[in-house]
């Protein structure tokens, strides 16, 4: 049948089994938003204040669901403001497409009103971009948009489509109902005959696997004759939901488990075979285990700076199998002795059949020693974020709760204190360190997610980069709530100006006259001042009895709290400062 450019959109979306998309309408395209409109049945639409904040709401949905998440923007600074969020997904491997409209295409090139190019200007931050200039052209092309996004290391991808693309009518034949609604890479080659306009070549899709049985063998040896093996995940375990082979591997190798900030639920904090985050503000259990380990087991991570600190004396005293499903990654920040190369759920289901169930008593002993020695949790008569946070953890049924933060100290101290036991109950932006990243991805969260309640842990610098969402969920009846630790400072970059710019606090004092409870309501939402932590647990406690509106609470603390352990710049990871 013979739909609109802008109509096979919109049924793309919904033969791809998109139910929520995040955007802005603007001049071009509004095409779509008609379509939109007519399809209000099928698919449903949220507002958002900025274009920044659809980004960050699709990147939530996607990271709370594991489903690919979708925003909208027009041509110009629309498509401009999604970067950021594009750019944040991109660092962290989060599916996700963007969906962009441009200038006619005969205006292409002329300097025309709010003419971008955005493909331009995304390529550095995407798995893969498009600029569709012909209506028979996006169906295949939005196909294979979400069948990249998806698949291999995960990522987002952009689709820009010239406005009268979208006015235009091609055929459109639907896959719902077709054996699968995921077309093979042969179809979708063989289903656009001419994409030359759809940004040119297509690239290969990335293998799953491909791996061998000699590389399992290889990595059985190293395991089987290690004594100290210390396994080391990062977000890769989430990403291919390989939550319970981690958790079979960890019992048949016997060894501790710590992660990265983007590992964060792939092994549950409270097993006591958990050594907690490693890396810059990681914890001293996990710099002990890594000093002392004969063989440091990598699992979808690519050893971010932040966890290697130094990167010439990192794990300088050990072996290390990495299992990773990119290439590039291999060898590429740390050199490793063997390595796998595949989906982590396959390779750990692969290797767990080969395995025979060791102990190592004397290892894990040292371990539950450690974690007596050095308790991340420091109980404390004074309001203190940490305090705010492990509250938070004793109040709400944490297997049906997504905790999301911004970024800055309230980030760190959420990774050190919360104890998180399931995956994809933890919402942050790890490589790019967004601030204002997370009411909009608390957002997204709470619609993919909507049995389950939703927390954003914010600072007082964060909440006023995107507090304007406050208006998208009071809109929409989403309860969300937002949790300020209000230090009145930008507390880790105070944090360094302590203590390597002799307290030399340029520009760190935020001295904000906001009323937050205020501004909470003026916006429509509930707001309110704690000063201690009985009234703190009161207000989360009704917060969470809310159904259709969203909570600030505003935490009152010591502007001059830091966030301990921490590794110095060039320092080694094994040696942290405690204090």
């Amino acid at each position: 049948m013979k739909l609109s450019g802008a109509d096979i959109i919109v049924e793309s979306l919904i033969e791809q089994g998109v139910d929520t998309v995040f955007g802005y309408p603007g001049g071009w395209i509004l095409h779509v938003y008609d379509s939109l409109y007519r399809y209000s049945d099928k698919i449903n639409h949220i507002l958002v204040a900025h274009e920044q904040g659809a980004a960050h709401a699709a990147d939530g949905y996607s990271r709370a669901s594991g489903k690919v998440g979708v925003c909208l923007a027009t041509a110009g600074p629309g498509a401009t403001n999604l970067v950021t969020g594009i750019a944040t997904a991109y660092m962290d491997s989060i599916p996700m497409v963007a969906i962009t409209c441009n200038v006619n295409r005969g205006m292409l090139g002329k300097d025309s009103f709010q003419e971008i190019d955005i493909v331009g200007v995304t390529s550095p931050i995407t798995k893969h971009n498009f600029i569709v200039k012909r209506p028979e052209d996006i169906a295949p092309t939005i196909r294979r948009a979400f069948e990249i996004a998806n698949s291999g290391r995960k990522g987002p991808v952009l689709v820009d489509i010239t406005k009268d693309a979208t006015g235009e009518e091609a055929e459109f034949e639907s896959l719902v109902g077709a054996a699968s609604c995921r077309p093979s890479a042969k179809d979708l080659l063989s289903d656009a005959k001419d994409l030359s306009s759809a940004g040119g070549k297509m690239p290969p899709l990335q293998t799953s696997s491909t791996f061998t049985d000699k590389d399992i063998y290889t990595a059985v040896g190293m395991i089987e004759s290690s004594e100290k093996p210390l396994i080391f995940i990062g977000g890769g375990v989430i990403s291919s939901d390989a939550g319970e082979q981690l958790a079979e591997l960890q019992k048949l190798v016997d060894a501790p488990v710590t992660h990265s900030l983007m590992g964060i639920g792939g092994f549950d904090r409270t097993n006591e075979m958990s050594t907690g985050m490693l890396g810059m503000h990681g914890s001293k259990v996990s710099s002990l285990a890594i000093k002392n380990c004969d063989l440091l087991i990598a699992i979808g991570t690519r050893f971010s700076d932040r966890v290697t600190c130094n990167t010439s004396i990192f794990a300088k005293n050990t072996k290390i199998l990495h299992i990773d499903i990119d290439r590039a990654e291999i060898n590429k920040n740390i050199c490793v002795d063997e390595f796998i190369l595949g989906d982590v759920k396959d390779v750990l289901t692969a290797l767990n059949k080969k395995l025979k169930p060791a102990k190592h008593d004397t290892w894990t002993s040292s371990i539950k020693e450690w974690k007596l020695q050095y308790p991340t949790a420091i109980q404390s008569d004074h309001f203190t974020a940490q305090e705010i946070i492990r509250t938070i953890g004793d109040t709400v049924d944490r297997d049906n709760t997504v905790i999301c933060t911004d970024v800055g100290q309230h980030q760190m101290w959420t990774a050190q204190n919360y104890p998180f036991t399931t995956p994809r109950t933890f919402v942050s932006s790890g490589g790019l360190g967004t601030m204002g990243f997370g009411l909009g991805a608390a957002i997204g969260a709470k619609i993919s997610c909507p049995d389950k309640t939703v927390i954003n842990i914010t600072g007082d610098g964060c909440f006023h980069m995107n507090m304007n969402e406050i208006s998208t969920a009071v809109t929409y009846k989403i309860p969300v709530i937002d949790i300020i630790i209000n230090n009145n400072v930008l507390g880790m970059v105070r944090q360094w100006q302590r203590m390597f710019y002799d307290k030399r606090f340029s520009n760190t004092t935020l001295d904000k006259k906001t009323n937050y409870d205020m501004v909470a309501q003026g916006l429509g939402a509930v707001g309110v001042t704690v000063r201690n932590q009985a009234e703190f647990k009161a207000a989360l406690e009704t917060a969470m009895k809310q159904t259709d509106t969203p909570t600030v609470i505003n935490c009152v603390v010591d502007p001059d709290l830091t966030v301990f352990p921490m590794v110095p710049p060039g320092a080694d990871v094994e040696d942290p400062i405690m204090e």
